[in-house]
C-alpha cells in the first residue's frame, strides 16, 4: 500500500531514458503546452497509454462474443467523448488507438484559457490558474493539469474576485494588445504563405513551359496538316 505521505507515481518512464529524438520531441512538447517538466507529458502518454490498453482489451473480448465488453466498450466510448478525445457520435475502439499525447494535453485547463484568449501566453495561462484567477462553473481551480470537459468547456471564465477580472487591469490592457499584435502576425503569416504559394505555382509553369520544344510552341495549329474525316454523301 505504501505510505500515504508519499504516493506512488501517476505515469511511467520511457523504458530508455537516452534516446536523442526522443528528448528532443518531448522538450518540444513540453515547450509548446507550458509544461512544468516532462513528468505532466508522461502523465498525460501514461493515460493515453490505459485507455488503449482497455481498447484492445475490449477488441479481443467483443471478438469471443462476451456482452459485458460491449457494455465496457460504449462507456469507454463516452467517457473519451466526455472529457474531448473523441467526437460525441461515431466514435469506435479504433479512434482510441489512434488517440496521442497531444490529445489529452490539448484538454487541459492550461491549454483551454490559453486557447480562450485568457492568457497571451501558456506560461501566463498556467500563472493564472495556479493564483486563482480561473474559475470553472463559478468554482475556483488551482490546478494546470484538470482534464476538462465538454460540458465544464463553456464555463471557464475568469474569478469575478480577481483584480485580473478588471478590464482596466494592467495585464488585461497588455493582453489585449498582446492578443491584437498576433492577430495581426498572423495575418500577415498567411498573406506571406499565400503569396509564396502563388510564386511557387508560376515557377512551375515557367519550368514547364521552358521544357516544353520549340518547334511545338511555335507551331500554329491552323498550319497544320490534319487529315479530316468528312462524311459522305447521304449521311
Amino acid at each position: 500500500m505504501g505510505d500515504p505521505k508519499f504516493p506512488r507515481r501517476s505515469f511511467n518512464t520511457p523504458s530508455h531514458p537516452w534516446q536523442g529524438e526522443r528528448i528532443k520531441e518531448e522538450a518540444e512538447i513540453v515547450k509548446q503546452y507550458g509544461l512544468k517538466n516532462k513528468h505532466e507529458l508522461w502523465k498525460a502518454k501514461t493515460m493515453v497509454r490505459n485507455l488503449r490498453k482497455q481498447s484492445r482489451d475490449l477488441q479481443a473480448r467483443i471478438r469471443t462474443g462476451e456482452e459485458q465488453a460491449k457494455i465496457e466498450k460504449e462507456n469507454l466510448l463516452k467517457s473519451c467523448a466526455r472529457i474531448g478525445l473523441l467526437p460525441m457520435e461515431g466514435a469506435t475502439l479504433d479512434d482510441v488507438l489512434g488517440l496521442q499525447a497531444e490529445a489529452m494535453l490539448g484538454r487541459r485547463l492550461q491549454t483551454i484559457v490559453f486557447r480562450k484568449g485568457f492568457a497571451c501566453s501558456m506560461g501566463q495561462a498556467r500563472q493564472f490558474i495556479v493564483h486563482g484567477h480561473v474559475t470553472i462553473n463559478g468554482r475556483k481551480v488551482t490546478i494546470p493539469g484538470y482534464i476538462v470537459t465538454r460540458g465544464e468547456e463553456d464555463n471557464i471564465a475568469l474569478n469575478p474576485l480577481s483584480p485580473v477580472a478588471d478590464e482596466m487591469h494592467p495585464i488585461r490592457i497588455a493582453q489585449k494588445g498582446a492578443l491584437e499584435a498576433r492577430a495581426k502576425k498572423e495575418a500577415a503569416y498567411q498573406a506571406r504563405k499565400e503569396r509564396e504559394d502563388q510564386r511557387g505555382g508560376l515557377k512551375a509553369a515557367k519550368k514547364f513551359v521552358k521544357k516544353v520544344p520549340k518547334a511545338i510552341v511555335d507551331t500554329n495549329p491552323a498550319d497544320a496538316n490534319i487529315p479530316v474525316d468528312l462524311p459522305e454523301e447521304g449521311q
